[in-house]
């Protein structure tokens, strides 16, 4: 099927992910190992990430709110986890990190703090298009060259405050020159934001040596369990906003008549924070880090094998925004000619037990742009996955083309 060499055809999992022993029901009354092939949508969790919570919940209590043995040790871990996520994204002495819910929410906290206009791609994903109360939205055109050159022109009509970019498409998988339109932000006075929910699971990001001023991204696809996330950037617009919530945590003093609100993160922290999820998002992070260059060979293989094998399919077309773009993380989404990505989608996890996305991704925008309203399908892979599992699921996409 594949036009892949034999060391790639023989690549396993780099991790140990939760549900890899995970039977999935078919349509004929058996059973097989499911294959997971949504990871863009939510990665499974790793397994040290999930030791992590398990080791915290005896000691589990208060944050930041009590003298007792477990309320210093819980506060502890809580702060251990922002340190070692600020390490793992190569933040800046002037930057803050402040713990969300997810990458949306990053967003929406960063969206009161901007004091200008905002310019957006037409290609983001709906969290990192609906926010901005003063957006300016840029067509993307075939090319980088091309698009970086409308950036441009719209940051000096605007005078924008702020450029809002994803490191990684959620549909295509491309991967934006950053630091290109970093360094073109603040050649016209702007800042950058960096939606890095596809980018941070698959390649290592440095806000310092990339240029960001502020990153966003979520827990749940950086192989820890839903519900934390993480914006962290410059800290002078942050503690200029309103508190994102307002509340517990988020003051230094409260009278009748007058609050005086924390500096960030706390400014922005407000109530009982999720001191398991954080806690299990540096655990994630820190494994991602001691597997070094290893994660990247081995997704980039594994999507090459993909993309060929895809290729080699009739019927196929495999979606993408620029011509003059090679380098891509494991997310590839691609059309079956005649026939509706629900129906490709269905097949794939009746028949064969494997799962892919199918839909516009929250992408609306991008997928209208591309000439598929009707949506997609889209098979994104990680840590967990496979070369026997990328062969599965072309053997079983070749199966209901030729049927």
């Amino acid at each position: 099927m594949s036009t892949t060499t034999e060391l790639e055809c023989s690549l396993k999992a780099v991790a140990e992910v939760e549900g890899s022993d995970l039977r999935a029901p078919l349509a004929d009354g058996s059973t097989t190992r499911y294959i997971n092939f949504d990871y863009a949508a939510s990665s499974p969790a790793l397994r040290s990430a999930v030791s992590r919570i398990g080791e915290l919940l005896p000691t589990y209590s208060s944050v930041h709110r009590g003298a007792g043995y477990a309320s210093q040790v819980t506060t502890q871990a809580y702060e251990d986890a922002r340190a070692v996520v600020t390490e793992f994204v190569g933040a800046a002495d002037d930057q803050c990190l402040v713990f969300t819910r997810n990458t949306t929410d990053s967003l929406n906290l960063l969206a009161g703090c901007v004091p200008g206009p905002v310019v957006v791609l037409d290609i983001e994903h709906h969290s990192n298009l609906l926010p901005w109360t003063d957006c300016h939205v840029v067509q993307a055109a075939n090319s980088v060259e091309e698009t970086v050159g409308r950036v441009d022109t719209e940051l000096q009509r605007t005078g924008a405050a702020l450029l809002a970019v994803t490191g990684a498409s959620n549909v295509t998988g491309e991967i934006l020159p950053i630091r290109v339109l970093a360094d073109l932000a603040h050649s016209r006075g702007a800042r950058i934001v960096v939606d890095g929910a596809q980018l941070v699971p698959h390649r290592r990001v440095s806000l310092v040596a990339d240029g960001i001023d502020y990153l966003a991204f979520s827990g749940h696809k950086v192989y820890a369990p839903f519900g934390a996330g993480v914006l962290v950037g410059r800290r002078d617009w942050l503690d200029a906003a309103p508190a994102y919530l307002a509340g517990g945590g988020a003051v230094r003093n409260v009278t009748r008549d007058d609050v005086e609100w924390a500096p960030s993160p706390a400014r922005h922290e407000g109530g009982s924070p999720n001191v398991l999820g954080a806690a299990a998002l540096a655990a994630a992070c820190e494994e991602i880090a001691s597997l070094g260059d290893a994660a990247a060979l081995h997704e980039t293989a594994l999507t090459e094998q993909l993309r060929w094998g895809l290729a080699a399919v009739d019927g196929v077309e495999v979606l993408k925004i620029f011509h003059d773009i090679s380098d891509a993380v494991g997310v590839v989404s691609f059309v079956v000619e005649g026939h509706r990505a629900v129906d490709v989608a269905r097949y794939l996890s009746t028949e064969h037990g494997i799962g892919v996305r199918d839909g516009r991704f929250c992408a609306h925008p991008l997928l209208g742009r591309l000439g598929h309203d009707g949506g997609a399908v889209r098979a994104s892979l990680g840590l967990g996955s496979s070369s026997a599992d990328v062969d599965a699921l072309l053997s079983a996409l070749a199966q209901y083309v030729t049927r």
